[in-house]
């Protein structure tokens, strides 16, 4: 059954207007309200089921509002000193101020040490669904020349992940993309999907599949969550190791599986 048209616009104009969602992508909006829109009884419920999902699947990693202007400030004038030590400061404030980057903090070193030991010279990263995770880059033992794309559904992260690659001085950009519909055709010779599966299948149950199979990269690092976002572990190691080789299973790819205190982490080479 197709979906009504002007309800659809109706909605996207109404949860795009909200201050909580103004900066998500359009696409993703779209996409979700139109799933709802075929499952609620009126568009006021369609409406508060696409906030819902939106806030499931991004909003709720926020811990705070971002204060983009204020860090871009705080990271340039630290970039202008030369100081190293006083940019990674200020780079893992911003990172702890959301679940998924706040929750590798303390193996940061030891995390990208080992993932990088494991893998060929990189000269190309795609971050899928990326977050504030290219806020690691100081911490990533990269190669002179790296050229670095990253993509996400807010549209003002995007903004400022494109200027803080300029001020890292590895060559790149951060683009507003909705992952579910449209996996980018970047190619790279690694890709990050750090716990991003559990969002997109909460859109759609067979995104998560298609984003592993159409990302451009010859080796992939896929990772998973091991506590809720209040704490509780609830056995999501064994409920996501099991998940991951449903995904993977009849695929001819070598799988290294790489366990951090924080994190389940799978290897992939395609």
């Amino acid at each position: 059954m197709p979906v009504n048209e002007g309800q659809l616009k109706k909605l996207l104009q109404t949860v795009s207007k909200s201050p909580k969602y103004r900066n998500v992508s359009e696409d993703l909006i779209r996409n979700i309200g139109a799933r709802e829109l075929l499952k609620q009884w009126n568009l006021k419920t369609a409406v508060k089921a696409t906030k819902n999902k939106l806030h499931q699947i991004g909003g709720a990693y926020f811990l705070k509002k971002p204060e983009y202007d204020a860090w871009l400030k705080r990271l340039e004038e630290a970039e202008k000193t030369g100081n190293d030590e006083s940019f990674r400061k200020i780079c893992a404030e911003i990172m702890s101020y959301h679940y998924s980057t706040r929750e590798r903090l303390d193996i940061l070193d030891q995390f990208y040490t080992r993932i990088f030991s494991l893998i060929p010279s990189v000269h190309s990263i795609i971050d899928v669904a990326c977050g504030f995770h290219p806020l690691v880059i100081p911490w990533m033992p990269l190669s002179e020349k790296v050229e670095y794309y990253a993509c996400d559904v807010y549209k003002d992260m995007m903004s400022f992940l494109d200027k803080f690659l300029d001020m890292t001085g590895v060559e790149g950009h951060a683009e507003v993309c909705d992952v579910v519909q449209h996996v980018p055709s970047f190619r790279a010779d690694l890709a990050f999907v750090l716990n991003t599966i559990p969002c997109l299948e909460q859109v759609d149950k067979s995104a998560a599949l298609r984003v592993l199979e159409s990302v451009n990269s010859g080796f992939l690092v896929v990772s998973f969550p091991v506590r809720t976002l209040g704490g509780r572990e609830k056995d999501m190691r064994t409920h996501y190791e099991a998940r991951f080789k449903e995904l993977t299973e009849n695929k001819n790819w070598t799988v290294q599986r790489l366990e951090f205190s924080s994190e389940l982490v799978f290897l992939i080479e395609k």
